[in-house]
């Protein structure tokens, strides 16, 4: 064996025992680890040392003992090291047997010497180690250079040094344990202190969550992995055109990054779609416009024409149904997991299914068929989907368009002898412009609430709506039974909220909910019970409650706006919506169009069109809400149940709910037997 001792360091501590640094060829230190080395940890990172031993040496010397009589040596610290300059072996980047420093030991030293070399060392602190990599940096070295010194890529000294330039403060903080790695690496997004800073240490602790923290640095940024703008046009494309990036290392989206440029990104969509338009505009729509970002409330504000479907020719259900089977074709290939398809291979396969389903859509949209004259005075939106892929909304009508399309089916009708009647005149007809489903239905839910009000306070009106109900099905349908003694259905219209919200703050449900309330504390749950209580009742409680029951099945939901169901119940009971309903922001004017609301307004406040024409939409909701307080005005959907209302109100509670105006009833009973007479 080659060994070359060294001097022995003296000390004048006597009770230091001697040790020996020597040269051991590594072919005599084995690779089998010892069993004095207190390490049981298996090795981790062996690639990445052997990167920074071959280029920046041994730094720390090995702690070895003999091995028997064979000239071996036992590595008893030092194994990773070990390990790494075994692989640069095997990797042939140095001989078999490369002199390797080494501590040799007393046997009856080894363990305390293993244990002392992993214990009596301070690991560096993680802040003071990212200081470090930054000083590398500026002392000339390349990021490339120090990737390879200590065997990473350069991405993950990318990542350090942009952590090592997070502000001091919140690194401090960090070192203390006040911030996680996490909240560090979201803070990380920008290099400027007083923003992070503001970020973290302005933000309550609730939002201080990474995601809260990254989106409250980039909130006027857009987010190249999520945003449907973004994939529709590329990023290669933006970064082309000139537009800024601000990349976030420690996303697993290595491609994404924050988009600094929003005006180029709409830009570029635009152009883009620039096709799209001209072939639409082939298509004979009156107008055609480019709204990349299109909401689903914008598009709301138009009305749309109505469109039927033809059933397709023979060819053209022919090729339908083969270009759907090569479509399933397809997509069961890049669903097979077998199947060994290359990166190209998949996006191939993607980019036919798009052409696919492209030529579908365009077959689809020949089978739509418009009503004569619709076409040219309506219009299309071009714009990208929440996919990024790009949709056309085809049949929109503008306000004015709307008013000219219904005055247009009028002389037709009048032409052919098919006048409505019940108008109101043009200024009504006009002012049912048209409103969306959703606030139609909105709407529609509480007058439901108020005509179960106004039903539970007519008793008489309730039996007679029971008597028609069971009219109906008994003398003119002759419906079965089905085995009980009396078949009749009531479900409780219960889910109004799902349509309004806020209907169940509203005065009528809130008093229907009290009646129910003290009739369930009255009455026996009991079936038989039940039954008997009922018996004993007077006639006119036992009206009462069949008023109530009635009224809760009552249910008058509306899509459109002109659609008015259950008139004549209402008109029985007298229903007038100012009693119970009031006109507000989120209510109605938030949900209409600008044009929609400024024509409420001038029908209440026309003096304050012209101002609130130049506000911004959410303004003249609220000032609507303001300027219609007190004045009564309802829209189109109440105006036909607007009549002069009997003396009782729906604010005086419960009491003016449960009391049933005998004599009222009394009138209409004899009104009613004597027009049966």
């Amino acid at each position: 064996m080659n060994t070359v001792d060294t001097p022995e360091v003296s000390t004048p501590e006597a009770a230091v025992p001697a040790q020996n640094m020597v040269l051991v060829p590594l072919s005599r230190l084995r690779s089998r680890p010892s069993k004095r080395n207190v390490r049981r940890k298996a090795r981790t990172s062996i690639a990445a040392l052997a990167a920074s031993i071959r280029r920046l040496g041994l730094l720390q010397n090995l702690t070895v003992i003999h091995s028997g009589e064979d000239g071996d040596f036992e590595v008893v610290a030092g194994g990773r090291r070990l390990a790494a300059l075994k692989l640069l072996a095997k990797k042939r980047h140095i001989p078999e047997d490369w002199p390797v420093p080494c501590l040799l030991v007393a046997d009856t030293l080894a363990r305390a010497a293993s244990l002392a070399e992993n214990v009596q060392r301070e690991a560096m602190g993680p802040v003071e180690e990212l200081h470090a990599w930054k000083a590398l940096v500026a002392e000339g070295r390349s990021v490339e250079a120090i990737a390879a010194d200590f065997g990473v890529t350069p991405l993950v000294v990318k990542r350090r040094l942009r952590l090592a330039n997070v502000s001091p403060r919140l690194l401090a903080d960090y070192q203390a344990d006040a911030v996680t790695l996490e909240q560090l690496m979201a803070l990380a997004i920008t290099d400027d202190h007083a923003a992070q800073e503001a970020a973290f240490y302005d933000s309550p602790a609730w939002q201080r969550s990474p995601e809260s923290l990254r989106d409250h640095l980039t909130h006027e940024e857009i987010d190249a992995s999520r945003d449907a703008l973004a994939r529709f046009v590329g990023l290669e494309a933006y970064e082309v055109a000139g537009g800024g990036v601000r990349r976030d290392l420690f996303s697993d989206e290595q491609q994404g990054g924050y988009l600094t440029d929003v005006g180029l990104l709409d830009t570029l969509a635009r152009h883009k779609l620039a096709d799209v338009v001209e072939q639409v505009q082939l298509e004979g729509w009156g107008w055609v416009e480019v709204a990349p970002r299109a909401t689903a409330a914008e598009l709301h504000a138009f009305q749309r024409v109505q469109r039927t479907r033809r059933d397709p020719s023979r060819t053209e259900a022919k090729r339908i149904a083969k270009l759907e089977r090569k479509q399933n074709e397809l997509q069961d290939r890049l669903d097979d997991e077998d199947a060994e398809l290359s990166e190209d291979g998949v996006r191939a396969l993607q980019e036919e299914l798009d052409q696919l389903g492209a030529e579908l859509d365009a077959i689809e949209q020949t089978l739509t068929v418009y009503p004569p004259g619709t076409v040219e005075m309506a219009g299309a939106v071009v714009s990208v989907d929440h996919m990024g892929g790009v949709v056309v909304h085809r049949g929109l009508l503008r306000e004015e368009q709307a008013k000219a399309l219904r005055a247009q089916e009028r002389q037709e009708a009048n032409a052919a002898g098919g006048e409505r009647n019940g108008h109101d005149g043009d200024a009504d007809e006009a002012a049912k412009s048209g409103i969306s489903e959703k606030l139609a239905k909105r709407l529609s839910a509480h007058r439901t609430a108020a005509l179960q009000a106004e039903v539970a306070r007519h008793p008489q009106v309730a039996l007679v709506a029971v008597v028609h109900r069971l009219a109906l099905r008994v003398v003119f349908d002759s419906y079965g039974s089905g085995g009980s003694p009396v078949d009749i259905i009531s479900t409780p219209q219960d889910g109004l909220t799902q349509h309004a919200p806020d209907v169940g703050e509203s005065p009528a449900a809130v008093g229907m909910g009290k009646v129910r309330e003290a009739w369930a504390a009255r009455l026996p749950k009991e079936p038989k019970a039940l039954f008997v209580e009922l018996l004993a009742l007077p006639q006119g409680e036992l009206l009462s409650l069949l008023a109530v029951c009635v009224a809760s099945t009552v249910s008058v939901l509306a899509s459109r706006e002109d659609e008015v169901p259950a008139a004549g119940l209402a008109e029985a009971v007298r229903l007038d919506m100012r009693d119970w309903w009031t006109p507000t922001a989120e209510g109605y004017f938030s949900h209409v169009s600008k044009a929609k609301a400024l024509e409420a307004v001038l029908a209440f406040a026309p003096d304050h069109v012209t101002r609130l024409s130049k506000l911004k939409k959410a303004e003249i909701a609220s000032e609507a809400e303001r300027l219609a307080a007190g004045t009564g005005w309802l829209p189109v959907m109440f105006r036909a149940e607007a009549k002069p209302s009997p003396a009782t109100s729906p604010s005086s509670g419960i009491e003016a709910v449960l009391e049933a105006d005998e004599a009222a009833a009394e009138a209409e009973e004899r009104e009613g037997l004597a027009a049966v007479a």
